[in-house]
C-alpha cells in the first residue's frame, strides 16, 4: 500500500510541475509575441508616431498616425511618379 501512495504522490508532483512549466512557457511566448509586435512597428522620422501601412492606388505607403505624414519605401515613390506621369500634377513635377 505504501508503494502505491508514493507512486501516486510522484505522479501528482510531476503533473503539478508540468502544469507550472506549461504556464511559464505560455507567459514567455506571450511576452515574446508582444515584443515582436512592438519591434515591427516603424516610427515616424518626423514626430516619433507609428507608421501604418495603407494602400494608395495599388501601392503600399506608410502614413503616420500622429502627424499624418506620408512616407515611401524604396521604389514606391518612383512607382507613384510613373503612374502619375500620364496626366497627374505629381508625375509632371518629376518628369
Amino acid at each position: 500500500m505504501a508503494i502505491d501512495l508514493e507512486a501516486r504522490r510522484d505522479a501528482l508532483e510531476n503533473e503539478y510541475f508540468r502544469r507550472q512549466e506549461a504556464e511559464l512557457l505560455a507567459k514567455m511566448k506571450a511576452n515574446l509575441d508582444a515584443e515582436a509586435a512592438t519591434d515591427l512597428a516603424i516610427k515616424c522620422p518626423k514626430c516619433d508616431g507609428t507608421l501604418i501601412e495603407t494602400d494608395f492606388e495599388k501601392i503600399k505607403i506608410d502614413v503616420c498616425n500622429k502627424c499624418s505624414g506620408v512616407w515611401f519605401d524604396a521604389g514606391e515613390f518612383v512607382h507613384v511618379a510613373e503612374e502619375e506621369a500620364d496626366g497627374g500634377w505629381f508625375g509632371k513635377l518629376f518628369k
